[in-house]
């Protein structure tokens, strides 16, 4: 960040300190390990770290220290039935950062910060811009960070954070400074425990990084704050590769960008060499449970020869042979045209968008809840699934008689805590193989193809949830975390960190908040009405499915592979600092 009084310029934003930096990246710095926590070995840090370690991200002119806060009318209520449950932080205003000054003297801040759910490039990079900026603020602020995710809020287990941790872990990628978790504050009863650590550790602000879920959970605790008098701020930060944390002022949530562009790389080299070898058809599983936000824009990126979005799938209410009739018809298609290659993406949880697959999952729950005794005590796999077949209803039993052993078993095997499918552990691209493969020398049968095919199944998850963030993700967290130090500096609570216009230039980029509680909508869960932030789902009339739904019947009978490359750290803004094709499209619309 510029000193004080200091005007950023944006032509030196971006660049790379001197190797001083970089050679403090040694053993020597690292400190004593504490109980349950993970030492990141940068004993010899290889090139591409020791640099990377020196980018200092850009920011937008408005943000720094002494940033004036702008407050406006709050969005459009919800509903009145969300007020009445958040009276303490609901009619809030919404919050800009502006380039002029504020008035008046800033005091100490010590705040708690929580790595929540599942990682997403950048993280660390939010906890260096809220570091940083509560240093700004004033000297003598500190952060303290929770271990393990909320988990670690309830049993007070954590670490200090200092400048020499902090300047290891800034640009690199995963959630090991502090780890996170999938705990969740539901009760009560975890509220005060919450509120206890909090006093206990002289607390004044908690930052919560996390998805929908997560922010969900700041809101309720940040309400609970207010109503039992509690000076405890607490805030939200868009996380999530997913990209279903959007809408309104949050463009996107951070890690989408880096994620994809990862998937877009592995993707590219698969394209590649289908149109080299020229016999394989590469079935594709891809992260998204719930949105289909990442297919898309790995769609967009790579033109594979059929992308599958659960989004339509539900809207059109397609059926499962429906899907298959239709990708086996591609192949059959393309082979006549001697093109015996292809790539298919799915979203992981496409099962679940399929009315039939839909109906079944919910009536193996029931079951697998209902008759867990009876179902445990057999000892074969054969009998769990003639006994679970019995007790489904005509339809869903013929179902799953016809589906391949592997995904049977894995359908009353893999259950989670609360006795449900896992749908996510679903090998959706090998039973998508083994149905096509079954339709095909159905249609060879019938004279109505000829070809071979030769397929191979792939799941891109993992790989890209801890990459190194790109330059946009490194940039957007940063100025994430620095604005939820500012928001804390007004002393405001029930807010999610937001940056705007991330298409223009990073100096023009708006840093603000909106009250989380207006982003909530009440739900059923487990039979109860609750508030909770919807999922941001794929928009069919959006521009972004637009673009795939104008283009994809080409790609299907032509060959159009596109080949991103990876991520590109060094070098012209057009390739280092390029956003989402998505971003972009809706930035446009």
């Amino acid at each position: 960040m510029p000193p004080p009084g200091k005007t950023h310029r944006p032509e030196k934003a971006g660049r790379f300190c001197d190797q001083k930096l970089a050679n403090k990246v040694t053993a020597t710095s690292l400190p004593k390990i504490l109980p349950g926590e993970t030492r990141r070995t940068m004993t010899h840090p290889n090139a591409l770290e020791a640099t990377r370690a020196t980018y200092i991200p850009k920011h937008p002119a408005s943000l720094h220290e002494h940033a004036a806060a702008l407050r406006s009318d709050p969005p459009p209520a919800a509903s009145e039935d969300v007020r009445e449950r958040f009276p303490h932080t609901f009619d809030l205003p919404t919050v800009t950062f502006s380039d002029k000054n504020a008035q008046g003297e800033s005091r100490p801040i010590r705040s708690g910060v929580i790595l929540s759910g599942g990682p997403a490039p950048g993280g660390h990079n939010v906890m260096a811009g809220l570091f940083d900026g509560l240093k700004r603020i004033h000297p003598a602020s500190s952060l303290f960070g929770f271990l393990n995710g909320p988990a670690g809020l309830l049993k007070d287990s954590g670490r200090e954070i200092d400048a020499a941790t902090v300047d290891r872990y800034r640009n690199t990628g995963g959630f090991d400074l502090i780890g996170s978790g999938r705990t969740k504050l539901e009760s009560e009863a975890d509220y005060r425990k919450a509120l206890e650590t909090a006093r206990a550790r002289e607390l004044t602000g908690l930052v919560v990084i996390g998805g929908d879920d997560s922010n969900t959970n700041a809101c309720m605790l940040a309400e609970f704050a207010r109503k039992e008098g509690s000076p405890l701020q607490v805030l939200g930060v868009p996380k999530t590769i997913d990209g279903d944390m959007k809408g309104g002022s949050i463009e996107t949530s951070f890690g989408f960008d880096t994620a994809c562009k990862v998937y877009a790389e592995l993707i590219g080299n698969i394209n590649r060499d289908a149109l080299s070898v020229r016999k394989y058809w590469h079935f594709i599983k891809l992260m998204g449970r719930s949105a289909s936000h990442i297919a898309l824009e790995c769609a967009l990126q790579t033109r594979p020869t059929i992308t599958l979005i659960s989004e339509e799938v539900a809207a059109r209410s397609l059926r499962l042979h429906g899907i298959v009739d239709h990708i086996a018809g591609i192949i059959a298609a393309r082979s006549a045209n001697n093109q015996n290659f292809g790539t298919v993406l799915i979203p992981e949880g496409l099962v679940e968008f399929i009315p039939e697959m839909r109906q079944l999952i919910a009536e193996l729950n029931e079951v697998l809840v209902t008759g867990w005794q009876e179902f445990s005590a057999l000892e074969t796999l054969p009998h769990k699934r003639e006994f679970v077949t019995g007790c489904l209803s005509p339809e869903s039993s013929g179902l799953y008689r016809n589906l391949p052993r592997e995904v049977a078993n894995q359908l009353i095997l893999d259950r989670d805590p609360h006795g449900n499918v896992q749908v996510a552990r679903i090998d959706t691209q090998r039973l998508f193989i083994e149905l096509v493969e079954h339709r095909l020398k159905e249609m060879q049968s019938a004279g109505s193809y000829g070809g071979g095919f030769s397929p191979q199944h792939h799941y891109l998850g993992y790989e890209g949830r801890c990459a190194a963030p790109s330059n946009f993700d490194a940039d957007y967290t940063y100025n994430l975390g620095f604005t939820a130090a500012l928001l804390l500096r007004e002393g405001l609570t029930g807010y999610v960190a937001t940056v705007r216009h991330l298409t223009r230039p990073t100096w023009e980029w708006l840093p603000g908040g909106i009250p989380l509680s207006r982003m909530m909508n009440l739900e059923r869960r487990h039979g109860n009405i609750v508030p909770v932030i919807r999922k941001a789902l794929v928009e069919l009339d959006g521009p972004a499915f637009k673009v795939l739904e104008a283009n994809r019947d080409q790609w299907a009978s032509e060959t159009h592979f596109a080949f991103p490359g990876p991520i590109q750290y060094f070098g012209p803004p057009e390739i280092c600092d390029r956003t989402t094709i998505t971003l972009q499209l809706e930035a446009n619309a």
